[in-house]
């Protein structure tokens, strides 16, 4: 089974969810959003599975700078646009990977995927 894991390295959520697969030998593919972007067909395929609501991070820096216009009247098809468009606004990181999809870091989520 390939695993990807999707993310930007200086995240802390990310490096505690890298060091939990790296503890426990689970080997995955590293796709950093900053310098590789995200496909819209990758977010369409995680909004099918988990709702946009779940991966558009509106907490963080990212969404707060947009002009208020961004803002308001999110549905499917803006939040995929703003994440495509600010890969930063997905909530990091999306582990991908079997039957798996992860979004964010849970030790206890993650104990019980199987990889």
């Amino acid at each position: 089974m390939t695993i990807t894991f999707y993310g930007i390295p200086n995240c802390d959520s990310v490096k505690k969810a890298r060091k939990y697969l790296d503890e426990r030998g689970v080997e995955y593919l590293f796709h950093d959003y900053k310098k590789s972007g995200i496909e819209i067909a990758a977010l369409e395929r995680w909004v099918a599975l988990v709702g946009w609501e779940k991966l558009l991070n509106k907490a963080g820096t990212t969404f707060k700078k947009l002009s208020d216009t961004d803002k308001v009247d999110i549905d499917t098809k803006k939040a995929i646009a703003l994440m495509q468009a600010y890969p930063s606004m997905i909530k990091r990181p999306v582990v991908e990977g079997g039957s798996n999809l992860l979004v964010g870091f849970n030790p206890d989520v993650y104990d019980q995927a199987k990889f």
